[in-house]
């Protein structure tokens, strides 16, 4: 084994919270499977921070999500660019990890592609590529020498669209299904006579803005349908105050509740959700709890993703599963009619709850590691396999 093997050089990029919650991780293991023999620098967040990094600058400058944001924040974020590569390239490390953020992340690694041909780079995150833009998988073989994909469908979407080499690592969820899954009196709370449905508007104000009045009206509409509910919202912290005053309007009431603790108790006692898509239709779905997903967005945003997406759903269990198991209504189908009718299905026992549920254990086997690896360390073997 080379100098490098023995004691790598990493340098990790991570462009927003959800890729410093993946880095941290990462850093973890690649400490781990190296007795502490690694160096990591880059660009990280406060758990990546906390783990040692020195970032070279806030990942605030660059913590950017949507195609207007991107556009309002271009200078800063091209600035960044243009010095995180310049830093990689002055000091060459023995592999480059970019983590999520393809809109920084991969501009980084195009700039460093062509200044050092021969530096292995590792993408941990696979863009979106089966949902929008196809096209970008090909071209990512110019500067991405492997990816590392959270979902088990992406490794063959790459094979079919002509990407990079790309392995299954695992989704950072599965390492927390004992937080997610209720225990013997939590399940009995699932059947109480009053059900406990989740409101999930998002975690972003534009999301929070588009949806909390649609899904108010929502929830009025599903009282008068089934009777009494216990509505419970978890709210991110920065959210809470908007978030408060537009719900104290609500002709239902609605119990706010604020940290990941409180989140994951509502979630072991829920019967049903209401919820925007993302991410937390995974976390709904490895809990075991029926949903309804509901979206809306900007009519400028709404033209460019009707004219440049290609995935059958937005929703990742359905995704994950290959099948249309969780209901989704997107734009004007997204009515508190149609929304509230379909809740009062996966709320009532009958064949349309018990058949989501049946879906949603299924993903336990599409999405575990072999030998009960955790995503981390599959990742981090990966990439120090790179570095040989």
């Amino acid at each position: 084994m080379n100098q490098a093997a023995k004691s790598p050089d990493i340098f990790l990029v991570a462009g927003e919270k959800s890729g410093d919650e993946l880095g941290w991780k990462l850093m973890r293991a690649l400490r781990a499977l190296t007795d502490g023999r690694v160096t990591l620098r880059g660009v990280g967040g406060e758990g990546m921070e906390r783990e040692g990094l020195k970032s070279l600058f806030p990942q605030s400058d660059i913590a950017v999500m949507g195609f207007l944001p991107v556009l309002q924040n271009l200078p800063i974020l091209l600035r960044r660019i243009r010095q995180t590569a310049d830093a990689i390239i002055a000091n060459p490390p023995d592999i480059l990890v970019i983590i999520d953020s393809p809109d920084f992340t991969h501009r980084v690694a195009k700039r460093v592609r062509k200044a050092l041909p021969h530096l292995p780079v590792i993408d941990y995150v696979s863009p979106t590529v089966w949902a929008w833009r196809p096209g970008r998988a090909r071209k990512m073989r110019a500067y991405v020498d492997h990816v590392l994909a959270l979902l088990p469908f992406e490794p063959k979407v790459h094979a079919d669209l002509g990407g990079p080499e790309t392995s299954y690592v695992g989704h950072p969820l599965i390492e927390h299904l004992s937080e997610l899954r209720p225990d013997a009196d939590e399940r009995a709370l699932r059947d109480s006579a009053v059900p406990c449905v989740l409101i999930l508007p998002g975690s972003r104000r534009a999301e929070i803005e588009r949806l909390l009045d649609l899904f108010g009206e929502t929830a009025r509409q599903l009282t008068e349908r089934i009777g009494e509910v216990e509505f419970v919202l978890p709210a991110v912290t920065h959210l809470h105050d908007i978030i408060a005053a537009k719900t104290a309007q609500w002709p239902v009431a609605v119990r706010i509740v604020l940290g990941e603790e409180e989140k994951l108790r509502a979630f072991r006692r829920a019967r049903a959700a209401l919820a925007a898509s993302g991410t937390v239709s995974l976390e709904l779905a490895l809990s075991g709890i029926p949903m309804v997903i509901a979206y809306r967005v900007g009519k400028i945003e709404e033209w460019i993703v009707r004219a440049l997406a290609t995935a059958p759903s937005i929703v990742l269990p359905n995704l994950i599963l290959g099948e249309a198991a969780v209901p989704e209504y997107l734009q004007e189908d997204a009515s508190p009619t149609t929304l509230s009718k379909a809740l009062a299905r996966v709320i009532k026992s009958g064949d349309a709850r018990e058949a989501q549920v049946a879906a949603l254990a299924r993903l336990d086997h599409v999405m575990q590691l072999p030998n009960g690896e955790s995503p981390s360390t599959r990742a981090a073997q990966l990439i120090l396999s790179h570095c040989q």
